[in-house]
């Protein structure tokens, strides 16, 4: 679980995403505890969140190269996977000027969850990303252009990753300043979730 950020205004929308991957290793009670003190905010660095994974026994691969947003036709498209013990899940965020979309996906069914127009920030992410970066949010914004909400995802990012293992320092930023068709973005992303090639 990590964190994308997006912001969808009249003149257009931006997007970021981290690019951090983690897999566990090992006992899944442990597993679960480690899950729960890096989701809950308690592992603030990777030496951190690595000392703590070999004292309760579990194996991490760290990976820094996952690209969870994405840009197709002049929709922003982010994704985070929610793990919840054997289940998952991903969230998806469906973004273009002046509108947005947040998609459930279980089990290859994709769900429309919540739509929403400009001006939005809309941010997917474990409980300490969303705390970041809704602090960032109210403490910072007091409107203004693309450029400036641009400004305010980059620092968000970046605090981010200064306070939890689960978001990487590297991170992609995409952009439209078209309105693009969000719902055949949708449909076709339905189709190929039920019918993978």
């Amino acid at each position: 679980m990590t964190l994308v950020i997006a912001f969808i205004g009249k003149q257009g929308a931006v997007m970021a995403g981290d690019m951090r991957e983690i897999a566990f290793g090992g006992d899944d009670s442990s597993i679960e505890d480690l899950e729960r003190e890096l989701y809950g905010g308690s592992i603030a660095s990777d030496s951190d969140l690595a000392k703590r994974a070999d004292e309760i026994g579990v194996t991490i691969q760290l990976r820094d190269d996952k690209t969870k947003v994405s840009q197709r036709d002049g929709v922003l498209v982010g994704e985070v996977t929610e793990t919840e013990g054997a289940k998952t899940s991903r969230k998806r965020l469906y973004a273009t000027k002046g509108s947005y979309v947040i998609a459930e996906i279980v089990d290859s069914r994709l769900r429309v969850m919540q739509k929403g127009q400009a001006s939005n920030f809309v941010v997917l992410g474990n409980d300490t990303t969303k705390e970041v970066a809704n602090q960032c949010i109210q403490g910072m914004w007091e409107g203004g252009t693309i450029q400036d909400a641009l400004r305010l995802i980059m620092l968000t990012m970046q605090i981010a990753a200064s306070v939890t293992a689960s978001v990487s320092r590297t991170f992609v930023l995409v952009h439209t300043d078209i309105a693009a068709d969000v719902p055949a973005a949708i449909a076709n992303d339905s189709r190929k979730e039920q019918n993978p090639d």
